[in-house]
């Protein structure tokens, strides 16, 4: 009896550091956010907050490391296929939810490889119009897109955007044909479209603000379920049609099996930054709202977009592939 438990004393003492290690408290070492993107934007802006601000909360590095391409494919695979421990963690962007449908292979399984964090921040996107355009309102444009069927176009910053899948969702909606006239980047489509030479633009409320203000494009309606703050005067699509809802969101995910207290504690964390003085400041200069919600919310939301986007890929015969 004495030789067994003295084996047995043996054996717990072995086991103490692998307890020690798993019981770690996160973060035990330098932390990577992977932007999906270029640099410059509001995802990298935000990011750029996450590094700062996480990293005085942590007492650890945060580090912003850049892995653009694919649509955002590119760095979110490599956020799938990051130990599931949260010291990697990938912001993502509305494309999330619509690369699955977009495109017909995919090196990770979007819902089943990445667990959601939270849902950082969201922005409107807006229909603006030629002043040449006669229709002033979204009733007004739905009227006249069905009496001359294809007739209308509209410009986007891209296939496959948020933008541009937007519109299509209009299309759906509504019952009325568009044509689509995709640009790279939405810098040379303002000038087509102040012009008259393409009818309507679809982008972020915050860029076409400007041209609105100053008369150059007139505001048709925001995509938003809500009114925007900056621009309260701007009736959203859902006045008219009865839950239209898209927008720009902005969201962090881990990998799939990352420890739900960790998740949990980066949820609460990126939550703090969100609702700081110095984040919600610099998110109104760029026209972002601030969300930050549980896990199980963003969960939910990727859940539920997931399908809803894949009606209108498949309505619009939009590919990446």
């Amino acid at each position: 009896m004495k030789i067994l438990n003295r084996l047995l004393a043996i054996s717990a003492c072995a086991l103490l550091p692998l307890a020690a290690l798993a019981q770690a408290p996160f973060p035990s070492k330098p932390v990577t956010i992977i932007v999906p993107n270029a640099p410059g934007g509001a995802i990298d802006i935000l990011a750029r907050l996450m590094e700062k601000q996480l990293g005085d909360l942590w007492k650890q590095p945060v580090i912003v490391v850049y892995k653009a391409g694919a649509g955002t494919v590119i760095g979110t695979d490599f956020v799938a296929k990051a130990p599931a421990d949260g010291h990697t963690i990938g912001l993502v962007v509305t494309s999330h939810v619509i690369n699955p449908s977009l495109r017909k292979t995919m090196p990770f399984d979007t819902q089943k490889d990445l667990a959601g964090v939270t849902m950082l921040a969201t922005s409107p996107i807006v229909l603006t119009a030629s002043n040449k355009l006669p229709a002033n309102n979204l009733r007004e444009l739905i009227a006249l897109a069905r009496e001359k069927p294809g007739k209308l176009s509209y410009a986007s910053p891209g296939s496959g955007s948020s933008m541009h899948l937007g519109a299509e969702l209009l299309k759906t909606t509504a019952d009325i044909d568009m044509l689509h006239t995709p640009y790279k980047g939405a810098g040379g489509a303002y000038p087509d479209v102040i012009a008259g030479r393409v009818d309507l633009l679809v982008d972020p409320l915050f860029s076409s603000l400007p041209h609105i203000k100053a008369g150059l494009l007139k505001p048709i309606a925001i995509m938003s379920p809500k009114r925007s703050p900056i621009a309260p005067n701007l009736p959203t699509f859902s006045e008219t049609l009865p839950g239209f809802s898209v927008e720009s969101v902005f969201g962090a995910v881990v990998a799939s099996g990352t420890p739900r207290d960790v998740i949990n504690k980066i949820s609460a964390d990126m939550n703090k930054v969100v609702q700081s003085e110095e984040t919600r400041r610099r998110m109104a200069e760029i026209g972002l709202t601030p969300v930050g919600n549980k896990p199980e919310e963003f969960d939910a939301f990727i859940k539920a977009e997931i399908p809803k986007w894949a009606k209108v890929v498949k309505a619009s015969g939009a590919t990446a592939d």
